[in-house]
Formats: C-alpha cells, structure tokens, sequence
C-alpha cells in the first residue's frame, strides 16, 4: 500500500511539472512579443528569465520521470533522490534568475523608463492567471522538487502581480519607478524561500532523521510489543522528503521460535507504517547477545 500510494504522488507530480513546462515555456513567446510592443524592460528582462525557468522545469520534468524508475542492482533504493539533483538545479536557477531581476530593478530605479501602461495590465492579468493556474496544480505535490518547481512559478505570479500594480498606478499616476521598487520586494522574498528549500534538501542528503518523524514515540511505541526489552541501532532517514526508511534492532527477553520472531517484526512494520515508515528493516536479537554493529550506534 505504502509503495503505491508514494508511486501516484510521484506519478501525479510528473503530470504537474509537465503541465507547468509546457504553459511557461508557451506564455515565454506571449511575454517576449507583449515586451516588445509594451516597450517594457520589467517584460523584457522577465521573459528572458522565464525562458531561464522553463529550462529549469524541462529539467524538472526529466529528473522527476527518472525518480519513478524502479530499483536495480547499481540504485538499490531506486532513483528517488534524482527529484534532489533537479530541485537543486532549479534553485541554483532561481538564484541566479533573481539575482538578473535584481540588477534590472536597479538599473531601473536609477533611471525609471516610460512603458505603454495599457499594454503592461492586460500581459499582467494573462500571466497571474496563466502561473496562477499551474501554482495550484503544484502546491498539492509533496516533493522537494515540486515546491521548488512551485517556487518558480510564484515567482512569476508575483511579478505579474507587481506588473498589475504597477501598470494600474501608471495608468492614472506617472511613476514608473513604483514597477522596480516592487521587482526587488519579490526577489527578496524569493531569495528567502530558495534558502528554505535549500535547507530541507541537505538535510535529506546529509540523512538527518526526517523532522515529521517522532523518534521517541516510535521507541516506545516498539518496548510495548510482548517480550521486546530493548532497542538500539536505530537509524531513520529519508531518500527523498517522501520516503521514509528505518532500521533497527529488535532484544527479545528470551529465545523464539522462528514464527514467533516473524509475527514480532509483523508487528513492528505495522506499527512503522502507521508513524510514516515507507521502508523498515529490522533485526532481531536475544538479551545478553552482543550486538557486533553497536559500536556505531546511537
């Protein structure tokens, strides 16, 4: 059950990242033709970087195909961690993407340009809602790579929004400068949530035990199984934000038959399954056992 259930995530966050490759990569070829006629830089400068993210997401889509592959005998764990390389990619690329609108919004703080206003509010609405769309059908994904796939696009929902307010103002009022001052709001802000989502993805690399998975309730809640005295070496980890692993060693107080021993490791992987585990292996011993792997444990 565990096994599906992670698949169609995985499956379903594929058909989303498609979809938001192929809406950006079209509303690019709108964006570029828009700038040209509205004689907008923020248009201009903003369809150069979304051509930057639709490659990103083309990327996106690839690594996120090859993280549904199944395990073989070089990825035994399967290529759930390539969704990794992708969001890491994609960040690099929204860094460097804002790092560009940084720049551009300067530039143009210093000297402000005149720009059809007209023209700017009707690209605005089409793109708020165009990235508007593919940010819903993202936002519901679990996957490091989809947030961050997400991320690009809500970078791209906020600067149509400060191009929409932008343009109303300079409908009624001439201050162009307002459109910049807002390009540097939102790539601070962006910024900021590049940094987050870099954060959970080394974590995820570096094997720290996932933040949603209660450590202690899992020990006590494995002592409570009949005759189950101790438990050590117990490692948890994540392959990709998704798809929790564990290992563990089982102190049985005396001596089992092999049934016995099965039906208490039944009863842990139930338990696992129950506290988000996706994968458990775990290994039974007896009291006054020396375990030869406890050296390295916890």
């Amino acid at each position: 059950m565990g096994h599906n259930h992670s698949h169609n995530h995985h499956n379903h966050g594929t058909k989303n990242i498609a979809l938001a490759f192929f809406l950006n990569l079209g509303f690019c070829i709108v964006e570029l033709i828009g700038g040209i006629l509205t004689n907008s830089i923020a248009i201009l400068s903003d369809s150069l970087h979304d051509f930057g993210d639709s490659i990103a997401l083309g990327l996106a889509w690839i690594f996120q195909k090859k993280s549904e592959q199944k395990p073989n005998n070089r990825y035994t764990y399967g290529y759930k961690r390539f969704s990794l390389l992708s969001a890491i990619i994609n960040s690099i690329i929204l860094v460097a993407g804002s790092g560009f609108v940084l720049y551009e919004s300067i530039k143009r703080i210093i000297e402000p340009a005149d720009t059809n206003a007209q023209g700017m509010f009707l690209l605005a609405i089409l793109g708020v809602v165009v990235n508007g769309f593919a940010i819903l059908r993202l936002r519901k994904g679990d996957s490091v790579n989809e947030r961050v796939v997400s991320l690009h696009l809500m970078e791209d929902v906020l600067g149509w929004v400060a191009v929409l307010i932008g343009s109303i103002v300079m409908i009624f009022v001439d201050v162009p400068v307002l459109d910049p001052i807002l390009s540097v709001a939102i790539a601070c802000y962006i910024l900021y949530n590049v940094y987050r989502n870099l954060k959970t993805i080394f974590h995820v690399i570096l094997q720290r035990k996932p933040d949603e998975i209660d450590e202690e309730k899992i020990k006590e809640s494995l002592l409570h199984i009949p005759d189950v005295t101790d438990i050590h070496d117990l490692h948890i980890w994540t392959l990709d934000s998704e798809y929790n692993v564990l290992t563990v060693h089982l102190v049985l107080k005396d001596k089992q038959s092999l049934e016995n021993q099965q039906k208490k490791r039944s009863q842990a992987h139930a338990i696992l399954k129950e506290m988000g585990i996706q994968h458990a292996t775990i290994e039974i011993e007896y009291q006054g056992e020396e375990c030869e792997w406890c050296e390295n444990s916890i």
